[in-house]
């Protein structure tokens, strides 16, 4: 008899096939999260499932599920899972990292340059019809990239790929991490370390690259955000709850930043509507990671964790190995 598995939310028919080759699979077919109560009550006669960031899973939820052995998350971010509570509940977490690093490197750059070139407000001023002629001195003067320092805060496997890119413009890069890159690592970015505030006073375009935790709850905030350059400008496509929102909106409605680019927000969807009201603010609905090869690999990637917990394998992206006492 197979074990039961549940997919939290619709993904790929690809994977559905992989996992149904191991597994009786219960499939949430729709684009949306379950409501905790549902989540709960379809996880209790599961061994393992497969979910996503939109799913909480703590200790309420594992309440209900009492034989669940394994919780594989498609996404490198794992702030919606409990992971003191699964690794008390014996519950193996697993992650995608690796897979999306380009992908959402790419949406960091696109989001930049958006951001320094007016390129969104300006389509919807063209779309309007008010572009009455070119103009040598006009409203859409904007930020050069090529030369300006790229700022990176938080320099993992995603922080690196960007880094990388910014060859491409003749950018110097300066980071601050936790844990400063070796030097190898560091000349293959091109990058220099530096301490935090002085990263914040030095980039023209600084890039948001953290995992969220309470340790990096509002890491740049009204004091962080005083620090920066007139002229500099704020990327995020990390997660929302790095940024207070509500400190960056005031810092853009006084423009005492030039711009921002965000594709993550506190609360969302709910994002705040005051940034609906700015022209010097880029908003994508958090499709960092949004390419159909990248999703289907990180789907790919967390069906593989899967059947790996559920066959006697130690899973390739184990974030608690303490489960398997190692």
């Amino acid at each position: 008899m197979k074990d039961k598995v549940l997919v939290s939310r619709a993904v790929f028919p690809e994977v559905i096939e992989h996992l149904g080759a191991h597994f009786e699979v219960d499939c949430h077919d729709v684009d949306a999260a379950l409501p905790p109560a549902e989540l709960a009550a379809r996880l209790a006669d599961k061994r393992g499932a497969l979910t996503l960031i939109s799913d909480r899973i703590d200790a309420a939820v594992l309440a209900c599920a009492p034989g669940l052995k394994a919780v594989c998350n498609v996404a490198v971010g794992y702030n919606n899972l409990d992971l003191a509570a699964l690794s008390r509940a014996g519950v193996m977490a697993t992650n995608t990292p690796g897979v999306l690093d380009d992908t959402t490197a790419d949406i960091a750059w696109a989001l930049l340059l958006s951001s320094a070139r007016h390129v969104v407000a300006a389509d919807k001023w063209v779309r309007a019809g008010q572009w009455a002629g070119w103009k040598f001195h006009d409203d859409w003067l904007g930020n050069d990239v090529h030369h300006a320092t790229l700022g990176i805060l938080g320099m993992g496997r995603i922080g690196q790929a960007v880094a990388r890119r910014a060859a491409g413009f003749d950018m110097p890069v300066i980071y601050h991490n936790r844990s400063r890159l070796s030097a190898a690592d560091e000349c293959a970015c091109n990058a220099k370390w530096v301490e935090k505030d002085d990263l914040l006073r030095q980039a023209d375009f600084l890039v948001l690259m953290l995992p969220y935790s309470p340790a990096t709850h509002h890491a740049i905030a009204a004091a962080e955000l005083a620090l920066m350059k007139p002229t500099a400008h704020l990327i995020n496509v990390a997660r929302g709850g790095i940024v207070d929102d509500a400190a960056l909106i005031e810092t853009l409605q006084q423009q005492r930043i030039a711009g921002a680019g965000l594709d993550v927000f506190e609360n969302e969807p709910a994002l705040d509507k005051r940034f609906l009201a700015l022209d010097n603010v880029v908003l994508t609905p958090h499709i960092g990671s949004s390419s159909r090869a990248t999703r289907m690999r990180m789907a790919m990637l967390a069906a593989d964790n899967l059947i790996a917990a559920l066959t006697g394998q130690r899973p390739p992206n184990l974030l608690n190995p303490e489960v398997l006492g190692a």
